[in-house]
């Protein structure tokens, strides 16, 4: 089994490409699993060692939210990536960046192209997410449209540099598609909790690429153990709110006086629903209830 330098060097300015031009790559990297167990043994005493090995102590620490530790290590990467999903990347404010500029360097020549079977539709459900993927045929006029706007507003930015417009004014019109480079430090809890946000089947295919790659290929190996606990409880873990515990209480509870024996339909779920959904037609909230009792195998699949 590698050593944890020996993985460092094999993994160290390798570009791990996500989409079609873009990619991640570890620069460097503070700290190990072992740096989380010294950093938590500081405030629990040396005494800890005697009834917890290091493994145990980290999976108690992500269990129960114990961030402190896991802050004392740092990773830095070189991402390149399109502009419109950067938006959303730095959203994540705990994090040291220097992006490349546009102001003083002339924009990446390059940007990211939608294949034609990747189009997608407007979610019906989620006002900010996406449906189902639209026709191939459909695609493929999209796509060439596409490429049609990347070349004309390249060219236009081309023209106005050589026209000795300023960089600064010249590049307003570029597209969001067009890439874009940054440095990226950040310590492993703010890390983590990147991934757990962007790793969800929820978010944005594209950052989703991004940080499973980050996750999976850089993440992984470095801190194998803190990972192995991430995956447990958080990625393949799952909350349940108060009312969520009321409507399994009850579900049991109904299901014992009639005789019934898990999966439930709907009907009985509705009929134990928390009081403050009844009234409501739509309610996010029921039903995120509803897809997780269907997950434990509470609830017939609808």
């Amino acid at each position: 089994m590698p050593s944890n330098a020996e993985i460092i060097e094999q993994l160290r300015w390798k570009k791990l490409p996500v989409l079609d031009d873009g990619f991640v790559c570890l620069v460097d990297v503070m700290g190990d699993d072992s740096s989380v167990v010294q950093a938590a043994r500081v405030s629990y005493g040396e005494g800890t060692k005697k009834v917890s090995d290091d493994r145990t102590l980290i999976r108690y620490l992500l269990r129960h939210r114990h961030t402190t530790p896991f802050e004392m290590a740092e990773i830095k990467i070189l991402v390149r990536v399109p502009m419109d999903c950067w938006r959303q990347w730095i959203r994540h404010r705990m994090a040291s960046v220097n992006e490349y500029s546009t102001r003083y360097s002339v924009a990446i020549d390059s940007a990211q192209s939608t294949p034609a079977d990747a189009w997608r539709s407007q979610a019906e459900q989620n006002r900010q997410g996406s449906g189902q993927s639209l026709a191939t045929e459909i695609g493929a006029t999209l796509s060439a449209d596409e490429q049609r706007l990347h070349e004309e507003t390249r060219r236009i930015y081309d023209a106005r540099l050589a026209a000795g417009v300023a960089r600064e004014q010249a590049r307003k019109d570029l597209p969001l598609a067009t890439y874009t480079e940054a440095y990226w430090k950040i310590d492993l809890h703010n890390l983590l909790h990147f991934l757990a946000l962007r790793m969800d089947a929820h978010a944005q295919e594209e950052i989703r690429l991004y940080a499973t790659m980050i996750g999976q290929e850089i993440v992984r190996p470095l801190f194998p153990v803190v990972w192995e606990a991430f995956e447990d409880y958080r990625l393949g873990g799952g909350t349940l709110s108060r009312l969520e515990q009321g409507v399994i209480r009850r579900l049991a509870l109904r299901g014992a006086e009639q005789g019934k024996a898990p999966p439930y339909s709907t009907d009985d779920f509705m009929a134990v629903q928390d009081v403050t959904w009844r009234e409501l037609n739509r309610c996010r909230e029921r039903d995120e209830c509803r897809e997780k009792l269907s997950d434990l195998g509470l609830l017939l699949p609808e």
